[in-house]
């Protein structure tokens, strides 16, 4: 079964908050436990005393309390600051996940106006996509467009066959050391430069290798494909011109019959969505900060935090308190053993506690790396207008088990986002590289190629006329169009969070 874009990016949107919530019980958990912490000391060092009234004289019992009774009053004076710094530190991130939330939701309103005017044109157009068709100005440029593309297409198949040829054809010559040392001395050419006598040792050289009959081979193999290459791209210029055209024609028979206001109104919406997007990438890079500092407090990576506990426990840990609990366990008495008891059970829990500690914070670790790769998706998602009310997925495992599966750690990031892409597809009416409004297919071929960026309306493939429905496969040769890959191009803090390719394009692509 299929998915729909905007339902699709709903879904990871809801894997997102999954993740952040996670991250933010985590958070509260360990703080929870550090806290346990500070009073399982607090409630050992009461036990010292009790055990210290019991075995030592008053004064040694004096000294002993004092000793403690300082490091727990600095304790307490320590921890209280570090509540209150993590205090504000969750607030921090709970009032930018509720931002985030608000902009998620405003997000999705806009895209739901932009997909209500996309209807409404889409209508609009299919009344008018016949006549429109028949005008002979339409028809000459649509048929100039047609073959200016395909001889872009037909130039970029020789221009990638040229390459592959350079690369297998060209490897004996690679493979061969003295070939290439000659090669790339520049042997035959104006810029070989060399003495005498190596001038001399080079041309024995060369005679051994056959190189004056094989240089001119392989300089061939490597200069057709850079020239095929320069030509196959002037076509696609000529290409993306002529769809320029024809897309200002059919833009104005559309603005003709009244259609520019709501052209107008899914430009406002693209904006605002990117608008969104880009304040979106700062609220999250501010919560990636602010959730690094709660994480750092509620783990005790506060110095105060740190220096608190640490004092505390040299208390307790000191020689003398230690002969103290040493000599109680070697007597047998109803209060000492009680209280030794006791000692050993605040210090197991105490043990306990740093246990679960660990393989929180190690969990905690993994959800920050795991939420930073899950935006960078979302990022891609959005760059590539898979968003598009007209984007599907035929995989919607993508959002169930593949989800999961990623969330896990059992595929990576660049293997989940390379599923999204090969599951991707355009629905009828539309073009490959996401363009149009679905409307009737005039058997246009347009280009599959990357286009300049512009805030320019444009038409999809399929935008008037009779032809046969269907989409279009367009592409110069398969080498153009958003090829698979696992980078990820998200920017991060310090950069102006914009996107590199524009909005929504209210015709011609997002």
């Amino acid at each position: 079964m299929s998915i729909r874009g905007p339902e699709a990016l709903a879904s990871l949107d809801e894997a997102m908050r999954d993740i952040r919530r996670e991250e933010d019980e985590i958070s509260k958990r360990l703080a929870r436990s550090a806290e346990r912490v500070s009073k399982i000391r607090a409630t050992e060092a009461e036990l010292f005393r009790q055990l210290a009234r019991l075995r030592l004289d008053p004064a040694l019992q004096g000294e002993l309390d004092g000793a403690i009774s300082a490091a727990e009053s600095k304790a307490r004076a320590q921890l209280k600051a570090h509540a209150s710094d993590l205090g504000k530190a969750e607030r921090a991130v709970a009032e930018i996940d509720a931002r985030l939330s608000q902009l998620t939701a405003d997000r999705a309103a806009a895209l739901k106006q932009f997909e209500t005017h996309q209807a409404e044109l889409k209508a609009l157009a299919g009344k008018l996509g016949a006549s429109i068709a028949r005008d002979p100005a339409f028809a000459a440029k649509r048929e100039e467009a047609a073959a200016l593309a395909e001889i872009a297409a037909q130039s970029m198949r020789k221009t990638e066959q040229a390459e592959a040829d350079r690369q297998t054809k060209g490897q004996p010559y690679r493979d061969d050391p003295l070939f290439i040392y000659l090669w790339e001395a520049g042997y035959g050419t104006a810029n070989y430069r060399a003495n005498n006598l190596v001038r001399y040792l080079d041309s024995l050289v060369a005679n051994l290798v056959g190189f004056g009959k094989t240089r001119p081979n392989f300089a061939m193999l490597n200069e057709i494909p850079l020239r095929l290459r320069e030509h196959a791209e002037r076509q696609i210029a000529l290409a993306h011109a002529a769809e320029a055209e024809l897309d200002a024609l059919e833009t104005t028979a559309i603005d003709a019959a009244g259609g520019k206001p709501i052209r107008d109104a899914m430009m406002a919406a693209q904006q605002q969505i990117a608008a969104l997007d880009a304040e979106m990438v700062a609220s999250e890079d501010q919560r990636d900060e602010s959730a690094k500092a709660v994480a750092a407090l509620s783990q005790g990576l506060n110095p105060a935090f740190e220096g608190a506990l640490s004092e505390l426990a040299s208390a307790l840990g000191r020689e003398d308190i230690q002969t103290l609990l040493a000599d109680a366990r070697r007597t047998r008495t109803g209060q000492d053993d009680t209280i030794v008891a006791q000692i050993d059970d605040a210090r197991a829990r105490a043990k306990e506690e740093d246990q679960e500690t660990r393989e929180q914070k190690e969990r905690l670790k993994t959800l920050a790396v795991r939420r930073r790769e899950l935006e960078d998706i979302q990022w891609e998602f959005k760059k590539q207008h898979f968003d598009d009310p007209r984007s599907t997925f035929r995989e919607d495992r993508l959002v169930g088990d593949l989800l999961n599966d990623f969330l896990r750690g059992g595929i990576t990031a660049a293997s989940y986002w390379d599923k999204w892409q090969r599951s991707q597809n355009w629905g009828a009416g539309t073009s490959d590289w996401g363009g149009g409004v679905g409307l009737p297919n005039n058997g246009r071929q347009r280009s599959n190629a990357p286009r300049p960026e512009s805030g320019g309306f444009s038409w999809p493939d399929n935008s008037f006329g009779g032809g046969a429905g269907g989409k279009s496969k367009g592409g110069f040769g398969g080498g153009f169009g958003g090829g698979l890959g696992g980078g990820f191009s998200r920017p991060r803090t310090g950069s102006t969070g914009t996107r590199k390719h524009g909005g929504f394009k209210t015709g011609g692509g997002f």
